[in-house]
């Protein structure tokens, strides 16, 4: 128990924290959201453990609203280098729909060398889905002086970067000056599918799906164009959260339940688990912490510190 000096006002140490107002032991919470990210289902963890479902939808609930705060301390340092790459996994969510009118396509942006998730959104494959993805690219921009972003086969990636983060490059030449992506950002995309019937012209294998600024530096080799890594990240999505399983009929019930179980999973992937091929706490690979975070450090979080986005 803490006073204020000030107002003298008694508080506890878990005031404003994951555990305020919680009387279950911590050791059975911690294992109850283990065996979450782990990839049991809400129904299962609830018989093994016995806690009521709404005990635990508050408790992942309450986990996943560390997502904001911990974002935003991220943003606050300044990375030499990101090369970021994108793509998409799909679910079902409440029902079988096609895949043009379900809310469960999930777009996912990671960073390559860290293996730290920049963003993880779902919703409907609209411009919507994606501008929320791309606002995350634009804040990393701004604390990068040096940004690529790779996709596998989506344009919508550049082409809504391109309007967002866009400048006019004046040459000195007479004309009207071009506009082009900012100076230190490129974008690359890797064309799918045959293009061997095509008549004509045919599309290179690799491109810039947009203008990029003639003084940022065009040192990326084909062979690097891929999202590799962030392909086998969605494998592993798939075995750790149960609503993304391909063989059972575990659909995601609402959007919202969706996407909290995935802040749940970016809490852990980042801050927590330790990555199996860099064998280091993503966070602490990619530079902001010294090392990971225990599962008692994330509960102790004072959430009530840092506004959330």
């Amino acid at each position: 128990m803490y006073q204020c000096r000030e107002c003298h006002q008694v508080f506890s140490e878990t005031k404003g924290t994951f555990l305020q107002g919680l009387r279950k032991p911590i050791s059975l919470i911690i294992n109850v959201l283990k065996s979450r990210s782990e990839g049991t289902g809400l129904n299962a963890v609830c018989r093994i453990f016995e806690i009521s479902k709404n005990t635990l939808l508050d408790w992942e609930q309450r986990f996943a609203g560390l997502r904001g705060p911990l974002l935003l301390d991220t943003l606050l340092h300044t990375f030499l280098t990101q090369l970021i790459e994108g793509d998409e996994v799909y679910t079902k969510i409440e029902k079988n729909r096609p895949p043009e009118e379900s809310e469960g396509w999930t777009v996912v942006l990671m960073d390559r060398a860290s293996r730290f998730i920049w963003a993880v959104q779902c919703g409907k494959k609209d411009r919507d889905l994606f501008l929320s993805a791309i606002q995350t690219v634009m804040d990393i921009v701004a604390r990068t002086g040096d940004v690529t972003l790779i996709t596998d086969g989506e344009r919508r990636y550049g082409l809504l970067l391109f309007e967002v983060c866009q400048e006019l490059f004046r040459s000195g030449r007479p004309g009207r000056p071009r506009t082009v992506l900012r100076r230190g950002v490129r974008v690359r995309l890797k064309n799918k599918g045959s293009q061997s019937h095509r008549r004509g012209r045919k599309c290179p294998k690799y491109q810039a799906p947009c203008p990029e600024h003639p003084e940022t530096p065009q040192n990326i080799l084909n062979s690097e164009i891929h999202a590799n890594h962030v392909e086998a990240l969605n494998a592993s999505l798939r075995r750790r959260n149960s609503a993304y399983r391909r063989k059972t009929n575990t659909y995601a019930k609402k959007k919202s339940g969706l996407q909290r179980t995935l802040d749940v999973f970016w809490v852990v992937h980042n801050f927590i688990r330790k990555h199996f091929t860099t064998q280091q706490v993503p966070a602490v690979a990619l530079g902001i912490l010294k090392e990971g975070l225990s599962w008692g450090q994330i509960l102790g979080i004072q959430m009530r510190l840092i506004p959330s986005i």
